[in-house]
């Protein structure tokens, strides 16, 4: 059985988005790129024709990677989401004890994580750990860099 893939509603849009562009837009793109160095002649040694066979190579794996995250995705109604504890679809604000500072994140599936963003997947230590907590709730998360310990300040819904 394959697991579950956890999106967000605006998750759900950016991979339809992006999945809608690559068929639309980039396979014409490396069609057009394909056809134009087939015209130079000798593909034995034609750089531009590799190069846009290999585009054409991680289009079509990235297109099929997409469809099957798709196949499997269960969407998080954002505004069902229980603010009682923190749940996929909410972002927490909490406070770093060791570092003396509140963070901000956004739990998410791990389809949609990225730490730059602050979208911490369900999946990840912290994500886990937080996943069932409620406000006023300290945390304790044992990583390879020691035991982190956070204190949760509040649960809200997604902008």
């Amino acid at each position: 059985m394959e697991k579950k893939n956890i999106l967000t509603y605006e998750g759900l849009q950016k991979l339809e988005a992006e999945l809608q562009d690559l068929k639309v837009v980039k396979r014409k793109e490396v069609a057009q790129k394909i056809k134009e160095a087939r015209e130079q002649g000798d593909l034995s040694e034609n750089a531009e024709y590799d190069a846009a066979k290999d585009e054409q190579r991680d289009i079509e794996a990235r297109i099929e990677e997409i469809e099957k995250i798709l196949k499997n995705a269960e969407v998080v109604v954002e505004d069902e989401v229980d603010l009682e504890k923190i749940s996929i679809g909410c972002c927490v604000k909490i406070y770093d004890c060791e570092f003396d500072e509140e963070l901000e994140y956004k739990i998410v599936g791990s389809t949609e994580a990225n730490s730059l963003q602050g979208k911490i997947s369900n999946e990840s230590p912290v994500g886990k750990a937080l996943i069932g907590a409620k406000v006023g709730d300290s945390i304790h998360i044992e990583t390879q860099a020691g035991i982190l310990e956070y204190k949760v300040l509040g649960i809200e819904r997604s902008n």
